[in-house]
């Protein structure tokens, strides 16, 4: 008796479609995906060069000043005076919504250079805040709509009206201020 052998195929699996069902899940989870932006704030750094850069001196009367100090321990300063953070937004507000001398308004934000990140962060989430309080109000008031509902021309003008003003500095634990 003679014994043949058969060769046994294996058999083959139809990967065709499991390319396509790849790209189509990999579609999906892009764009049912969040994507975190960047948190911080929104500021327009000096330039390098010194020929860039471009200075601007201008008197402004002391009554127009709000001195801001952020010390060595995370503790605020207002005009001299120990100050709580959640008390700042309305104190930002009061100073900026007065309306004499308003266009000459400028926060004097001086920062010690060994203070918490937080304590400087919270500082300037504070002074935004203010500053979108008495921009909204004076939006309604003017265009009869909140700022952020404004056109890009209404905004323009609410932040000319209201400009924001901030000089900042730094210091060293140990100089200046006497506090």
């Amino acid at each position: 008796m003679i014994l043949r052998r058969n060769k046994r195929s294996v058999p083959q699996l139809n990967t065709t479609s499991t390319a396509d069902i790849s790209f189509i899940l990999l579609v999906f989870f892009l764009i049912m995906t969040s994507m975190d932006t960047d948190k911080g704030l929104a500021r327009m750094l000096p330039p390098v060069n010194d020929e860039e850069r471009q200075e601007e001196t201008v008197d402004v009367e002391r009554s127009n000043v709000l001195s801001l100090k952020i010390t060595a321990d995370g503790g605020l300063f207002v005009d001299g005076k120990a100050y709580d953070i959640g008390r700042l937004r309305a104190k930002v507000v009061a100073f900026a919504g007065r309306e004499n001398g308003r266009r000459q308004r400028m926060i004097n934000l001086e920062v010690d250079r060994s203070a918490p990140y937080d304590a400087y962060f919270d500082v300037q989430n504070e002074i935004v805040a203010a500053y979108k309080i008495v921009r909204n109000g004076y939006a309604l008031k003017k265009y009869g709509r909140a700022y952020a509902l404004c056109t890009p021309e209404q905004r323009e003008a609410v932040r000319a009206y209201y400009p924001q003003r901030i000089m900042e500095s730094e210091t060293r634990s140990g100089e200046g201020g006497g506090e």
